[in-house]
């Protein structure tokens, strides 16, 4: 009998073993991704201490309002550049990315590329 990979458990598997290498700090955050089907999340995450310092998704009211008629990439690109600002916000300049065991590219290289044009430097 034929069956299917589980997609998912695999990212997963993927996820886990680059956070072994991988962890944010006070000086410089994780800026890690989670990208579901119809949404995207991003949050700032200071490892050592275990706060979350930053987040954005497509799921905020006011994002809601913003992002209608945007496709997801677009709404991606938003997010990334939200979470940019955020981050500047609370003095966060580096940032290490995790990708969360996606491949670089579509709406996880988007949220790259606005946080980049936001000012965050990785």
């Amino acid at each position: 009998m034929i069956t299917k990979p589980d997609k998912n458990a695999a990212r997963i598997g993927r996820h886990q073993r680059v956070r072994r290498r991988i962890s944010g700090s006070a000086l410089r955050p994780r800026l890690c991704v989670y990208r579901s089907n119809t949404n995207i999340y991003c949050q700032i995450i200071d490892d050592e201490a275990g706060h979350t310092l930053a987040s954005a998704s497509t799921m905020e009211p006011d994002v809601r309002e913003q992002i209608k008629g945007m496709t997801k990439t677009e709404a991606a690109t938003f997010i990334g550049k939200r979470i940019g600002q955020k981050a500047l916000a609370v003095d966060v300049k580096t940032v290490v990315f995790d990708r969360g065991g996606y491949l670089y590219t579509g709406r996880v290289a988007e949220i790259a590329r606005g946080a980049r044009e936001a000012g965050l430097e990785f």
